[in-house]
């Protein structure tokens, strides 16, 4: 594994430590922190086994860098978001909406690289990812919901960060489906890449 990939790692590794320090609810954490235990020794063990690119590496732990702050907090009580939420008069606090779109846009390119090692042709490989965010955002919220329910009810708003809006799960998965369609745009980036990998 090249020692740039090493160095990230390391980095991601320290602000993971640093936001499992006192968080605002335990339990919450945890919840939050399952698929992180499950993902990121197994990206490491793939990028050692497949090589991915640094840039891959750097935007995925950007992503999950984020996802440890809004563990720390809850994303509905992330409160160096306030200020933006006062800013633009906003009646809850997105946090949680921005990194469900970051989501889209930073996963993409590694689970570019990820999936599509059997694909022949680079739309149908851009079109795949895609759908694959789609799928898992919208898994997630479910995912989320279960273990809400099965686990600690009583978490209730904090786990779930809904704020009170009824369509907030649809709406974090229309946040990544757009996010993901930023990538779209970078066309020839991916074509190289992709031709890169055949």
């Amino acid at each position: 594994m090249p020692r740039s990939h090493k160095i990230v790692y390391t980095l991601y590794i320290v602000v993971w430590v640093i936001m499992a320090i006192n968080p605002k609810y335990r339990e919450d954490w945890l919840l939050e922190n399952i698929l992180v235990f499950i993902v990121f020794p197994l990206v490491v063990w793939m990028d050692h086994k497949h090589r991915y690119t640094l840039t891959s590496i750097i935007f995925l732990l950007i992503f999950a860098s984020l996802h440890s702050l809004g563990s720390h907090f809850t994303y509905a009580e992330m409160e160096y978001f306030d200020t933006i939420t006062q800013f633009f008069g906003f009646e809850r606090n997105h946090f949680d909406r921005v990194v469900h779109f970051l989501f889209g846009l930073l996963v993409f390119r590694i689970l570019f690289e990820m999936t599509t090692a059997g694909i022949t042709h680079i739309k149908k490989a851009l079109f795949f990812v895609f759908i694959l965010i789609i799928a898992v955002s919208a898994l997630y919220e479910i995912l989320e919901w279960l273990a809400m329910i099965v686990f600690h009810p009583e978490l209730g708003i904090a786990f779930m960060g809904t704020q009170g809006d009824i369509w907030d799960g649809h709406k974090d998965t229309v946040a990544a489906m757009i996010g993901a369609s930023v990538n779209l745009f970078f066309y020839k980036s991916y074509k190289k890449l992709f031709r890169s990998k055949v």
